[in-house]
């Protein structure tokens, strides 16, 4: 005959409805992706993504937030090579330039950092990590998509007399 211990405290996921939860995420993993969104509207899908990514502790919830986090990666890959729409010009412009604040302290083009957190995703897919090693990458995978938003979403064009210049000077209409 077994005895029954009633003294241990349940671990915090476990206990958790998962009526609360899952629709939330049923309801993020359904929400459609497109090559016709725009910039803004790719970064703010993939930064749902890994928002929920990190409050998930559920390996197949997990998994498929990987999937679709990976999906918004490879149509930013797309987006990124776009001509920018005039509606994401406008919020991208200042009307008086300041010293470069608005600039990512990172030295690297938006590509590549795209790029590499397409590879921390396709890692995590994988699987072949320790719960350790995957809570230190999906760390890191946040804070290399929060640079990348936050950098496309930095100021880029400045008013001048002519029309709009790009802040830092260069005229490249590839990079955003």
């Amino acid at each position: 005959m077994a005895i029954q211990h009633n003294i241990t405290t349940p671990a915090s996921e476990i206990t958790t409805n998962p009526s609360q939860i899952e629709p939330a995420r049923i309801a993020l993993l359904k929400t459609p992706l497109s090559i016709s969104m725009d910039l803004f509207q790719v970064l703010d899908f993939c930064q749902r993504h890994i928002d929920e990514l990190i409050d998930c502790h559920d390996h197949t919830g997990r998994m498929a937030l990987y999937g679709r986090l990976y999906a918004g990666l490879e149509v930013l890959k797309v987006v990124l090579k776009a001509p920018l729409p005039v509606h994401l010009i406008e919020r991208l412009t200042v009307d008086v330039k300041t010293d470069d604040e608005y600039r990512c302290p990172l030295s690297t083009d938006s590509e590549t950092l795209r790029a590499y957190c397409a590879a921390l995703t396709m890692l995590l897919m994988q699987g072949d990590q320790s719960f350790e090693q995957e809570e230190h990458i999906s760390g890191l995978l946040f804070e290399l998509l929060d640079v990348l938003a936050e950098d496309l979403k930095a100021p880029r064009f400045v008013r001048v007399s002519t029309g709009l210049a790009m802040i830092g000077g260069e005229v490249n209409p590839e990079i955003h």
